[in-house]
C-alpha cells in the first residue's frame, strides 16, 4: 500500500513538471503582460468515502488563498476543517488540512484541473495521526463562484472520500 501511495505521488509530480515544461514558454508572455493577483474562497463541501467502511460521509469548510500567476494557471494554499463522520459507538475523525496546488484552466478559462498535496492533522476524539493527503480535481470557477468535484486521499485515516466543494471567491 505504501509503495503505491510513492507511485501515485511520483506521478503527479512528474506530470506537474511535464505540464509546466511544455507551457512555460508559451506562457511567458502571458506572464509579463497579465496583471497577477492574490484571490481569497470560502468554501464548504460533503463528501462519501470511497475505500473501506471505518467512515459513513464527510463535511467540511476551508479557505482557499489563491495566486494567480497568469489567466490560465495559479498557486493555492488551503486549508478549513474536515469532519468523517463514523456510525454510533464510534468516535468521528475532525481534521485540519494544509495543502499547496497547482491550478490549470484548460477551457474557455472557466473550466479547470488542480492538483493538491499536503497533510491532515486529526484533532478531535484522541486521534494521533497525521495523514498525508492528496487531491486532484475537476472545476468550474466564474467571477465569485467556484464549484469543483474532487478525489482526497489520506494514508493514515483508512479511508479517501469524493467530495463535491462549492465555494464563493474574490480578488484581494
Amino acid at each position: 500500500m505504501k509503495n503505491l501511495q510513492n507511485i501515485r505521488i511520483l506521478f503527479i509530480a512528474v506530470f506537474a513538471m511535464l505540464y509546466t515544461t511544455t507551457s512555460t514558454a508559451q506562457q511567458n508572455d502571458e506572464i509579463q503582460n497579465y496583471d497577477q493577483k492574490f484571490k481569497l474562497g470560502f468554501g464548504v463541501s460533503g463528501g462519501i468515502p470511497t475505500d473501506g467502511d471505518d467512515y459513513d460521509w464527510a463535511l467540511g469548510g476551508d479557505v482557499r488563498l489563491q495566486y494567480d500567476l497568469s489567466k490560465r494557471t495559479s498557486l493555492t494554499l488551503t486549508t478549513g476543517f474536515t469532519n468523517l463522520f463514523v456510525g454510533d459507538d464510534v468516535p468521528d475523525l475532525g481534521f485540519i488540512p494544509a495543502k499547496a496546488g497547482f491550478k490549470a484552466f484548460v477551457w474557455e478559462d472557466q473550466f479547470y484541473v488542480m492538483g493538491e498535496i499536503g497533510a491532515g492533522f486529526a484533532v478531535t476524539n484522541n486521534y494521533n495521526e497525521t495523514s498525508i493527503l492528496w487531491a486532484p480535481s475537476i472545476g468550474y470557477a466564474g467571477k465569485h463562484i467556484d464549484i469543483s468535484l474532487r478525489y482526497e486521499d489520506y494514508d493514515k485515516f483508512n479511508t479517501n472520500q469524493v467530495a463535491l466543494r462549492v465555494a464563493y471567491g474574490f480578488e484581494l
